[in-house]
């Protein structure tokens, strides 16, 4: 690809706010987001879909038809047996709170609507985060819109009024904006809504937090102005609550829009984010849940804010997007976010554990592929495909070496 395609390929990847996922296949699979053209925010195409092959290094992009959902921020995205849902975030017309499903497994992907669902649907929202598991989506908190009869019946602990307007919805007379804390379950085999009673200390209403889950336990992380990085978990079969309690100097600085993935069946990495005092993060912690204690990991020349943090193949975190100097804007009035143009459109994998044999030797070949040219000639061709691929990432990393980063 000539300089010039690979800078247009760049500035059509920088994003934030997108869904991200690595699917079976072990490509990076990216949709949506947002940019910022001549100082406003714009959504990103919602019938285009990029998938990149985290092997070779090479991205490809596809157009989507089918039922396209509208221009989305501050959504919701879940990957469930290789269906991409996408729920609710902030349209044109305000909050919203519908669904779209696409099978990223079919070669010519297609949107669908899904309407055909049980259960009262949640209200509208954004900003909220899921989990995924034994194929239900498990949404928790944001903040959006209620109905008056919504919230009144919504008790104070789960949704916390900040706004309310009289305009008329139908015949009723004003509706009411807050954060929320509710637990919401959409089982994607039955398509069914339902609202568990959870039991034990329940996390206050919050958006912008993380979320992640270990076995049967779904845990979150900050989205609230806290000094410290709170830590919640609830199992997903009782639907309890634990709160962890974790002494204020051994526990990272509190944070929103930041990301957390699990590494081991026991571990989970924080990264970036925006702090409490409005500065973005480049600093990296595990939390061990046997143990309850946070560990420093790192601390990268990488600040991000709104991006996304999968687990890769060896464990390996694989970071994408996002912005690297979030602004925020202060006065006596209000606090506001400036539309900032310091996207990022970079893959960079931080190693969490020592690679095995067969990993360092075919990143060995890859860097060194020249000297090796013979050889590779000997190779099985499954094997040689493979090599080929690792040839081709370094080759990009050697000629575009601001588009991916390895190994920290």
């Amino acid at each position: 690809m000539e300089a010039g395609g690979r800078e247009t390929q760049a500035s059509r990847l920088q994003r934030s706010g997108h869904a991200a996922f690595i699917d079976d296949t072990g490509r990076l699979v990216v949709w949506g987001g947002f940019q910022v053209v001549h100082g406003e925010d714009r959504i990103l195409p919602s019938d285009e879909i990029w998938f990149c092959d985290l092997h070779s290094g090479v991205w490809e992009c596809r157009e989507v038809g089918g039922d396209i959902p509208s221009d989305l921020s501050c959504f919701c995205s879940a990957l469930v047996n290789g269906t991409l849902y996408i729920f609710a975030g902030c349209d044109q017309e305000g909050y919203t709170n519908e669904m779209y499903s696409m099978d990223i497994t079919d070669v010519c992907c297609s949107w669908r609507k899904v309407t055909d669902t049980k259960g009262p649907t949640p209200s509208p929202r954004c900003q909220h985060t899921s989990w995924v598991h034994r194929d239900r989506i498990i949404y928790f908190g944001g903040y959006g819109c209620k109905t008056l009869g919504e919230a009144r019946n919504a008790t104070s602990a789960n949704f916390v009024v900040e706004e309310m307007s009289w305009t008329t919805i139908g015949n009723t007379l004003f509706r009411c904006w807050g954060w929320n804390n509710e637990v919401n379950v959409f089982d994607t085999l039955s398509a069914t809504w339902s609202t568990p009673e959870t039991q034990g200390p329940a996390p206050s209403p919050r958006g912008h937090h993380a979320s992640a889950v270990l076995g049967n336990r779904g845990y979150i992380s900050g989205g609230a102005e806290s000094t410290d990085l709170c830590l919640f978990s609830i199992d997903l079969d009782t639907w309890t609550w634990t709160q962890f309690d974790v002494p204020s100097p051994s526990a990272p600085p509190g944070r929103s829009m930041h990301t957390m993935t699990p590494i081991s069946d026991h571990a989970l990495f924080v990264y970036g984010g925006l702090s409490t005092n409005g500065n973005t993060l480049s600093d990296g912690w595990l939390f061990d849940t046997t143990r309850r204690e946070w560990t420093k990991w790192c601390h990268l020349d990488k600040p991000r804010v709104s991006h996304s943090a999968c687990r890769g193949n060896d464990n390996d975190i694989v970071i994408f997007g996002g912005s690297s100097k979030f602004c925020i804007l202060m006065d006596s009035v209000a606090i506001l976010r400036a539309p900032s143009p310091h996207h990022c459109s970079d893959v960079f994998i931080i190693q969490t554990q020592p690679y095995s044999l067969f990993r360092l030797c075919e990143d060995f070949i890859g860097r060194n592929s020249a000297l090796l040219a013979e050889q590779l000639k000997c190779l099985p061709l499954k094997l040689r495909s493979k090599i080929d691929k690792r040839v081709a990432f370094y080759s990009t990393v050697t000629t575009n070496g601001s588009s991916w980063n390895t190994n920290f």
